[in-house]
């Protein structure tokens, strides 16, 4: 890993805990830890960064809590749990962790598509941490 993979990682898990209000009372989400590499999780991550209604509905999420099934039954399961669920029916999809910059990116360009589509404005007007569970 370079320097600045080594410092887009510290970022990144300085996001653990954080919550971000956007108008409308929609808030995104960040849970991250680092762990001990496994088959599941090579990158030595666990984490979930949610987006969310007013009322709390998840409504996008990229999280590798779980594997998730292929979309063909004649699929092979993938051993990692890297995933996405593009919006809150959505079971998952597997999603390819390349690393800490482009994760973040891929999440932030999603929670804009939604936002958008749902006229929100994309400034967030007030962040936090999760235990606070505070609208702006």
């Amino acid at each position: 890993m370079d320097d600045s993979q080594i410092h887009a990682l510290a970022f990144l898990l300085d996001f653990d805990g954080r919550v971000h209000w956007y108008e409308q009372g929609y808030f995104v989400k960040f849970e991250i830890k680092r762990i001990e590499p496994t088959e599941e999780r090579p990158h030595g991550l666990r984490y979930s960064f949610t987006l969310h209604a007013p009322e709390g509905e998840r409504l996008m999420g990229f999280d590798n809590a779980h594997t998730v099934a292929p979309a063909s039954r004649y699929a092979k399961r993938q051993v990692e749990a890297d995933h996405w669920h593009r919006d809150e029916t959505d079971r998952g999809r597997p999603y390819v962790f390349t690393d800490a910059v482009t994760l973040i990116g891929d999440f932030f360009g999603e929670v804009e598509r939604i936002l958008t589509e749902r006229g929100v404005p994309l400034d967030a007007v007030r962040e936090g941490t999760i235990e606070e569970r505070t609208k702006p």
